[in-house]
């Protein structure tokens, strides 16, 4: 995406205005080995902001490279880590570079909160995605990702292909400067087989949004009240609650229920 100058100046602004770093080594000790990131690993940094982050990082791993579009950090931390070899520091906007077209990386970031979606859906919907994502984030942010407090469509579509959990609550106070929201760490595990092959992901975004729209079974739902009971009980799972299904398993097993049963299915 191409901005003008304006946009440019705009974007860097309250991208400087979104960043909230963490200084603390005993905390950045603390959340690294909450990771799996050791001396073979490539790791991707958004944002090197002041380079604490940065510098821990190039510690635990065996290359960094970390990108930082603020042009009075990137000096900064240019000349403070000048001494580290194992680390390519990059002058840019991540959501403009290209990632790794080939070989195994993994991501820790500190991210900045206004582009936490944009982010994450590059990262996620990559050709070549990481193994592993570690990302600091607002934590309603999280949340939503994580299905909580109930699954929504881009967070069932996100659990196809990769495993999340919340791993680290912040406080507020671990931050300079203080945000005025809550955050937390996100991990984000790539599955080695997804949940469905890639050619059903639009017939199951169409399932989920026409199911939380009109319902799972009914006039208007896709299945019956008995093929869908049926299906979740030879499952072993709960029958779908009336306020909607708040477990990821019950949407695929009734996925999988819908493509055996659909009209238009030959045979």
């Amino acid at each position: 995406m191409q901005k003008n100058t304006s946009q440019s100046r705009d974007y860097t602004k309250q991208l400087s205005h979104s960043q909230n770093f963490l200084t603390r080594r005993q905390l950045i000790r603390k959340i690294l080995s909450l990771s799996s990131i050791g001396k073979n690993d490539t790791v991707l940094e958004i944002g090197a902001g002041k380079g604490h982050l940065t510098e821990a990082l190039c510690a635990v791993s065996g290359l960094v490279c970390s990108v930082e579009l603020d042009r009075r950090l990137f000096e900064h931390t240019s000349a403070k880590l000048s001494h580290l070899t194992n680390l390519k520091l990059i002058h840019g906007d991540f959501l403009e570079m290209p990632l790794p077209e080939k070989g195994g990386y993994k991501v820790f970031a500190n991210i900045p909160y206004f582009i936490t979606t944009q982010i994450m859906e590059k990262l996620t919907n990559a050709s070549n995605p990481p193994s592993e994502i570690w990302l600091i984030m607002e934590k309603g942010a999280a949340r939503r990702f994580a299905g909580f407090p109930r699954e929504t469509t881009k967070s069932l579509l996100l659990k196809v292909n990769w495993d999340l959990n919340i791993l680290y609550h912040f406080r507020r106070e671990d931050f300079h400067p203080m945000p005025r929201v809550d955050s937390v760490l996100l991990h984000l595990k790539r599955k080695d087989t997804p949940d469905l092959p890639a050619g059903s992901l639009s017939a199951f975004r169409r399932f989920i949004e026409h199911s939380m729209k009109y319902g799972v079974c009914g006039r208007a739902g896709l299945l019956t009240r008995k093929q869908a009971d049926t299906a979740l009980k030879r499952a072993g799972l709960p029958p779908a609650c009336e306020s909607g299904i708040t477990l990821y398993i019950q949407w695929l097993c009734l996925f999988r229920c819908y493509q055996r049963f659909r009209p238009d299915r030959k045979g």
